[in-house]
Parts: C-alpha cells; structure tokens; sequence
C-alpha cells in the first residue's frame, strides 16, 4: 500500500472516529447479537481467551478489542488512525478495560517476533495491497502454533458489488475484496488454513433496509446497522440465516456469499 493510500486511510478513519461516541458504540452486540454470525463462529474456533495474548489488526473503533479485553484477554490494538486508537482506549476506559492501543500500518507491525497466541484481523486484507506481506507480518508475531482469524468481503455478489458502488461515501476506494485465490495465498504462511462463508440469503436484510427501511448505503453502513438487530426484530430473517448454513457449504454457491472467515495455524518447529 502506497504512502498515499495509507494517509487516505488514516484520514478517511480518523473523521469516523471523531463522530463516534463510547456510549453509542455496541461492543457485545458485534460478538453476541443475531446478525454477527462470523464473530460467533471465530469465538467459538478460541475457546477460552483468559491469559491470551491477542492481536487485533485494522481494530477500528476498538469494539473487538475490548469484547476480547471482557473475555480475559490481554489485548493489543493496532489502527492506521490515530483517532481510531484514541477512541479504543476511550471504549475500553467506558467498559472498565485495559488495552495496549498502537498506532502502525499493517504491512509493518511493531510487535516482537513469537509474541501472540492469536491475532485477530477484521475487515482488513481488502484494504491492503501488499497481502503477502501482512500475511508474513502475521506469521512472524504469532507463538509456533498460534492462530490468525480474518474477517473479510468477497468479491462475487453482485447485491454486494451494487452496494459498494452506492456507499461511495462511507467507505474508502482503494479496496479490493478477497477471491477464493487468496486461500491458496495463506498457505504459503500457515498450516490448517480454513474458510467458512456468511451471508447469502440472509443478504435480503440489506434489501431490507434499502427498499423498505429507504435507507440509502451513504446514509448508514449497513455492514454496521445488522449488530443493532435483535431476535425480535429478526424473526422473519432467522430462517434465511438456518438456510446459508447448508447453502454457504455447497462450493459453487459460497462463492456468492458476502463474506469470509479465513483461518490458519502457525507452524511449530520441526
């Protein structure tokens, strides 16, 4: 990623950050509400978190990062926005946690060798031209045997590709999103390299908000407003959610859903 790119990230983020405000961010919901099926599957890949060293890449907002300080993580946060690293450390100070905020791109990461028992990367890969390199980056911070969970969008659906075409406001143009390729990138790096997609028929949710709520994609991310849902203002969509977990595991059909969860291992020595 050029220097260029990088300040148009850093800027782009630092104004989000300064609109947004602790007691209005959602931190549990991102984890533990009906629409975050990708951050339910990663915790579930975890298991239990207390003592862990953790990494999170491109941490936004911070709201995973203070979710996994709640779960007894010990917790690095990492942003290529100063303002985004400032309001982490206000959310965390909100809900009575403690993380390690650091500004860095993340193609360099200011971390020692062997330090990190997970690393955490959400919404970040499409974002970064140089992935080979934040893939080393990752493998090089990682303990032997540690783990990376990525969040990222694919780059098939054509209901997302519209989308993205229309939010041109909330969102920054250098992004590229993942190809199925991109899996056989990650091997290079890490052993059992897993993915698993979300996001097919449930999609109708953001057909939803356009068409009946008449919310435009400049007016609010949408990829946001799902964690604001509940069970009772989901009813109608919990099927469609039922129903992708057999679609998104059939390969043609997976290739059309909005995102991935890409997963991996670091070696141990031999």
């Amino acid at each position: 990623m050029s220097q260029s790119v990088h300040q148009q990230e850093a800027v782009f983020h630092d104004q989000w950050a300064k609109q947004a405000s602790p007691e209005n961010t959602p931190v549990r919901e991102l984890f533990e509400g009906p629409a975050a099926m990708e951050n339910r599957f990663i915790l579930r890949q975890m298991s239990d978190l207390t003592g862990k060293t953790l990494l999170d890449i491109g941490c936004g907002l911070g709201e995973s990062s203070v979710y996994f300080a709640l779960r007894g993580a010990m917790v690095t946060a990492l942003d290529i926005s100063p303002e985004m690293i400032a309001f982490a450390h206000k959310l965390a100070s909100y809900h009575g946690m403690h993380i390690n905020g650091k500004v860095s791109t993340a193609e360099t990461l200011p971390e020692a060798d062997n330090s990190y028992d997970l690393v955490y990367v959400a919404n970040t890969l499409h974002h970064v031209t140089d992935k080979p390199r934040l893939l080393a980056e990752i493998a090089r911070v990682l303990k032997p045997g540690g783990r990376f969970f990525a969040i990222d969008p694919l780059r098939y659906n054509p209901v997302i590709n519209m989308y993205r075409r229309m939010a041109t406001e909330v969102r920054t143009p250098d992004e590229r999103p993942l190809s199925f390729a991109d899996l056989a990138l990650a091997r290079q790096y890490f052993v059992d390299v897993g993915h698993r997609e979300f996001w097919l028929t449930s999609l109708s949710l953001f057909l939803k908000y356009y068409f009946i709520n008449r919310i435009h994609p400049n007016q609010q991310r949408y990829w946001k407003r799902i964690f604001t849902e509940t069970q009772s203002s989901l009813r109608w969509w919990l099927p469609l959610r039922s129903l992708d977990e057999a679609l998104t595991r059939v390969p043609g059909l997976r290739r059309l859903a909005w995102n991935m969860v890409l997963w991996g291992r670091k070696p141990n020595p031999t």
